[in-house]
């Protein structure tokens, strides 16, 4: 059975109908996700840990992408669902309170992957995690990560906004989580 996503308003509430994750990126149809970006003091140094996508994802395969990020099914909220994608794709347990919020996004874009166009417009509520763990802690969801790799935040922001990467994560986003663990507004 497909995926059935809220449609959800500009700021993420949903609207009362349901899209499936198929259609909503065939047409555009906006709908929400969770993004949680954990991060570690190394040396110094705050460190931020990127996921590298499956060959097999529907969109950016094998690009380095947000520690944990996913579609929000219909019917679940925000923290419950971030919280859902951190143990199926990394194996990692935390618990709400452990969650920072970084603010939320609205945003879209447009691509064609394995041929076809692919029209993303989402709602997502950020979130930092601070998490002390070596890349072997993680227990790999392999079909939707291919590996995890720790970044000085600073190498990371530079390395995404220069493209020296392959990646899928958006500079405004990777900002939005330095300014939150710095304490700026």
């Amino acid at each position: 059975m497909e995926e059935l996503l809220d449609i959800v308003d500009e700021h993420g509430i949903p609207t009362g109908e349901t899209v499936t994750r198929k259609k909503a990126h065939e047409q555009g149809i906006r709908h929400r996700t969770s993004h949680v970006w954990l991060v570690r003091r190394k040396c110094g140094r705050i460190q931020i840990l990127l996921q590298k996508r499956s060959d097999e994802k529907d969109s950016y395969p094998g690009c380095y992408d947000i520690s944990s990020a996913g579609h929000i099914p219909a019917g679940v909220d925000f923290l419950p669902s971030a919280l859902r994608e951190l143990k199926e794709e990394l194996g990692y347990e935390a618990a709400p309170e452990e969650l920072i919020y970084c603010g939320q996004r609205n945003f879209e874009f447009h691509q064609v992957f394995h041929g076809r166009p692919f029209h993303d417009h989402q709602v997502s509520n950020v979130y930092a995690l601070w998490a002390d763990l070596e890349p072997e802690d993680f227990v790999l969801q392999k079909e939707e990560v291919s590996e995890v790799r720790w970044f000085d935040l600073e190498e990371c922001f530079e390395k995404v906004r220069e493209k020296q990467i392959p990646s899928c994560i958006f500079p405004e986003e990777l900002e939005m989580v330095k300014k939150t663990l710095l304490g700026e507004k």
